[in-house]
């Protein structure tokens, strides 16, 4: 089919099972991980792989802009106002995440390339749906200001660990030998050219903010920054989830104009973004589900117990206040976004091994899971620890 016919069809659909989801009150992401299921390779087809890797750029694009709103989220001096604390609880619950899930999967697979794979998507967690739910009921106090900034770091610590997993995974499925070059001093390079390229792009497209009198002008600026750092990691086999998050950082901490510059492009991506998850539903293949039910289900439940002994080790590690210890992991839960957007980044990684697949599979059935659980547990908690103002 057509891919013009195949996109239209994916985003109108994606939208309506979106809306569907919204008025049973769970977040529109998974409709559209639903919608792409029904019209992909475990549905109606009308998605197929060839389409899919047709509109490979679209994704691409799409996890650009995802990255580049994590690091809005990264503004120092609201990072400096909430402390410590929300960096060490953002390691202890990241880490937590994925040893425990790194060490059940090695349990059940007995290898150490998906163990630490997916083990390191696992430790991302998904702002969106938990920024809602606080905006919904008004959140306001000590917890929702800890879980905020939890949040947002991170995935930027999500991202860091998936590129020394993926680093070492590699060694391991090409069976080369394991070297300190390899494992370590590799992906630190990669992680610190990707953090510096997307700096200095980010340091050019502050002045052509500043240059820019018309949103005519200016959403074109970013647009463009975006494919152009995207395009510029792909070349050079950078990370291109660090350099737009690092483009995000830079804009957000040094521009005057960082809210106009956000609110533009959060104006102009619900197209970019439902596409993209819709397409990657598509990519879920039912028939793999009875080969990875305990897994998958080891993996779901092993990632909830890593996100909630890790917030709360971490809570007692930073001394914060007892409703922080008590609740905070329970607003880590909904995992889509970043996770999903790695679990594609494995798929294109690791091409002609069953590691992309199982990923995929793994996390799109999980995510529709979390995204349900995910905003009820925030919800509670919120409102266990009375800062529900609405």
């Amino acid at each position: 089919m057509n891919p013009f016919i195949s996109l239209g069809i994916a985003l109108i659909v994606g939208i309506l099972f979106g809306k569907f989801m919204n008025k049973l009150k769970v977040p529109a992401v998974a409709g559209y991980i639903i919608a792409g299921l029904l019209l992909g390779k475990s549905g109606f087809n009308l998605v197929n792989y060839t389409i899919i890797e047709q509109l490979s750029f679209l994704s691409d694009f799409a996890l650009g802009i995802i990255a580049f709103n994590i690091g809005s989220e990264l503004e120092f001096s609201v990072m400096k106002k909430l402390g410590k604390s929300i960096f060490i609880i953002a390691f202890f619950e990241a880490f937590g995440a994925f040893l425990l899930v790194s060490g059940v999967t090695y349990l059940f697979t007995k290898d150490i390339s998906t163990a630490l794979i997916l083990g390191a998507v696992s430790s991302a967690t998904a702002p969106a749906a938990t920024v809602m739910v606080l905006r919904e009921y008004g959140a306001k106090g000590c917890l929702t200001s800890t879980l905020l900034g939890v949040v947002a770091v991170d995935d930027a610590i999500c991202l860091m660990i998936y590129s020394v997993a993926s680093s070492i995974a590699k060694v391991f499925i090409n069976h080369e030998a394991v070297t300190i070059q390899k494992i370590f001093i590799h992906p630190i390079i990669e992680i610190v050219l990707s953090i510096v390229i997307g700096s200095i792009l980010g340091i050019v497209l502050t002045y052509l903010i500043k240059i820019s009198k018309k949103d005519t002008e200016l959403l074109p600026f970013i647009v463009g920054s975006i494919i152009l750092l995207v395009g510029i990691a792909l070349k050079f086999s950078l990370s291109p989830l660090l350099c737009a998050m690092s483009l995000g950082i830079i804009v957000v901490n040094i521009s005057n104009n960082s809210r106009r510059v956000f609110s533009s492009i959060e104006s102009f991506s619900p197209p970019i973004i439902t596409a993209f998850f819709t397409l990657a539903g598509s990519r879920l293949d039912i028939s793999l589900l009875p080969q990875i039910g305990v897994l998958g289900i080891a993996y779901l439940v092993f990632r909830i117990l890593g996100k909630i002994l890790g917030a709360s080790l971490g809570g007692i590690v930073s001394d914060a206040p007892i409703v922080v210890k008590k609740y905070i992991g329970f607003g880590l839960l909904s995992q889509v976004g970043v996770a999903v957007g790695l679990a594609i980044v494995v798929s294109r990684e690791f091409p002609g091994t069953p590691l992309g697949s199982l990923v995929i599979t793994i996390l799109l059935s999980t995510t529709i899971v979390t995204e349900i659980i995910g905003p009820l547990a925030t919800k509670n908690a919120i409102i266990k620890a009375k800062e529900n103002h609405l």
